[in-house]
């Protein structure tokens, strides 16, 4: 039977409630974690606490990697709620809640309602969409601004003429792209439009020929951009700062082109992106047997309204698979403008037994893994959790709330799999979903947080060397710096290593007794007694070491080191 108008409202308001309470369950409740949170905290913070909000710094180095875009927001957040823990994921949970509503609401403007339903299902169960919303990295953010981006776009293109919703959708491009720089991609759209634009209805047909106003959209790109751009162009031209024309040049020619042509680092090979949607777009990805077949017939009748959204996504892969350098956040936007084109076929995939045999085995497996791994730590039948907490020193307490969380998830899962059977099986995707992020925030991120985040490391640091000492960084992690128990003293965070130890041995020597220096394992100094240095813990997967002040042998110069750094986290 198919739902009544009113009953598709509801069940649409329920989605949205469980979305916001999974995804806000547990926020402050842990501190940013590597590999990208506690750089952006960083530099947010830097500029609440500095007043220079226009360029973002990591420590006493200007951080010239990304746009301050991201990192303002998390500043103005803290601002708002003036707790670090809480503003940190704001972001990307407004960002998530807004994500879904623009994928519902496409959906139903190109589908209607009933699709739109199934399109902010679909969003919600993959994996990379939880994952991302619970994160504070640039990525959630960056993915809000693109699916604005083509809401805007395709309301314009299919269901126009809406000049308005393009320019806002032009906008949000521009604004994308000074947020992390591929926040232009939306524009292609315009590539399949100009393809299809003769199979749209001429009363909804956007006209290639209104020459002004297509002015206007490339104006209202560059609008967005400026938001960014004028003030860095403006502070450009007022002020003689070398430092300023280096970041600039950083960010806009290395960090974006050179970057993408001849990246330096996450060398991936030309499939990569095969893996990221055979495993973080689960179980969406299982569908893919179903939906390829009923993309290509729908293709194949000329459907505008699927060459538009699956020429974008083709384009988009294409766009990152010929980059050597790959990570599996690069093709996230693609995600809800394939659940949006997956809208219209889902309800037929559904009633399908071999559909819905698919998607019940994949719940019984996550669920009763879960269940199973969870049971047999906590009864003593498997030591894998033992050994996960000596790895990464976990504590008791912490690994019990770990071992626990991870139960009640698996037991709501297999509740849920023996209440729904075939017949419901989306519907508890949808619920155990909730409960997974629900499980994660409150329970299986904060149980990691202590080591994850180097909370318990610099904590541990603390005890060590007595509250009235001094604190110095060596071959640091941005971690180290924001949550150290005191202010520290840092020498650079690009610098080669043996540089730093030169500086920081003249710092070292103006009080032995009461400065200490916290190192990289790896990164420990010829000129240090190594029967003085105390090893402090790990976290994050490296070894650290304090060094007290009078362990440095005097007169003695640092070599350069091979590597000279960590391998990026």
């Amino acid at each position: 039977m198919t739902p009544n108008r009113s009953a598709i409202g509801s069940l649409h308001m329920w989605l949205w409630v469980l979305a916001a309470v999974s995804l806000a369950a547990g926020l402050g409740m842990r501190e940013p974690s590597p590999p990208d949170e506690p750089r952006f905290v960083l530099a947010a913070k830097h500029m609440v606490d500095s007043g220079e909000w226009l360029i973002p710094h990591r420590g006493r180095e200007i951080y010239a990697e990304k746009p301050p875009t991201f990192m303002w927001m998390q500043a103005l957040a803290y601002q708002i709620v003036g707790n670090w823990d809480f503003a940190f994921l704001l972001p990307s949970l407004f960002a998530g809640l807004a994500t879904l509503w623009l994928t519902w609401d496409l959906a139903r403007r190109l589908w209607g309602r009933r699709a739109a339903l199934h399109a902010a299902a679909a969003l919600w169960v993959c994996l990379q969409f939880g994952l991302m919303a619970k994160r504070g990295q640039i990525d959630m953010v960056l993915v809000f601004l693109t699916t604005l981006a083509l809401w805007g776009l395709l309301r314009h293109l299919m269901r126009g003429p809406a000049w308005a919703a393009a320019w806002l959708g032009a906008f949000a491009a521009g604004l994308g792209t000074v947020t992390k720089g591929v926040g232009f991609l939306p524009l292609l759209v315009l590539l399949p439009w100009l393809i299809a634009r003769h199979r749209i209805a001429p009363a909804q047909r956007a006209s290639a020929g209104d020459a002004w106003r297509w002015v206007a959209l490339s104006g209202a790109f560059v609008a967005g951009t400026m938001v960014w751009l004028a003030p860095l162009f403006f502070a450009l031209a007022t002020r003689d700062d070398p430092a300023l024309a280096a970041y600039a040049r950083e960010l806009l020619f290395r960090q974006t082109g050179e970057r993408y042509l001849n990246t330096w680092h996450h060398i991936q090979p030309f499939w990569y992106y095969a893996q990221v949607i055979a495993t973080l777009w689960l179980p969406g990805a299982l569908l893919l047997p179903w939906l390829l077949p009923a993309w290509w017939r729908r293709l194949r009748r000329r459907d505008p309204r699927q060459i538009l959204l699956l020429g974008w996504c083709l384009i988009v892969l294409v766009f990152f698979s010929i980059s050597p350098g790959k990570r599996e956040v690069y093709v996230f936007p693609m995600l809800p403008a394939l659940c949006i084109a997956a809208a219209p076929i889902l309800p037929g995939l559904l009633r399908r037994r071999a559909v819905r045999s698919t998607l019940a085995l994949y719940l019984a497996v996550f669920a009763g893994t879960a269940a199973v791994l969870s049971l047999a730590a906590l009864s003593g039948a498997s030591s894998w959790a033992q050994r996960l907490a000596t790895q990464r020193t976990i504590s008791e307490a912490d690994l019990g709330v770990f071992l626990w969380s991870l139960l009640a998830l698996g037991l709501a899962g297999l509740i849920a799999l023996a209440w729904a059977r075939l017949r419901r099986i989306a519907t508890a995707l949808v619920v155990f979903s909730g409960a997974l992020w629900a499980a994660y925030g409150v329970g299986l991120a904060p149980a990691l947080d202590a080591t994850s985040s180097a909370h318990q490391l610099m904590q541990d640091a603390g005890s060590r060397i007595g509250p009235s000492a001094q604190l110095g960084l060596v071959a640091w992690r941005e971690q180290n710096l924001l949550q150290a128990d005191r202010e520290v003293t840092e020498f650079g965070f690009r610098r080669a290593w043996h540089e730093q130890w030169q500086e920081a041995s003249e710092w070292v020597r103006a009080d032995p007794d009461q400065r200490w220096l916290l190192v990289l394992h790896e990164a420990l100094s010829a000129c240090v007694d190594a029967r003085a240095v105390e090893s402090v813990g790990l976290a994050n997967r490296r070894h650290w070491l304090l060094v007290p002040g009078t362990a440095l042998v005097r007169d003695c110069v640092t070599p350069p080191f091979a590597p000279n750094a960590p391998a990026p986290e």
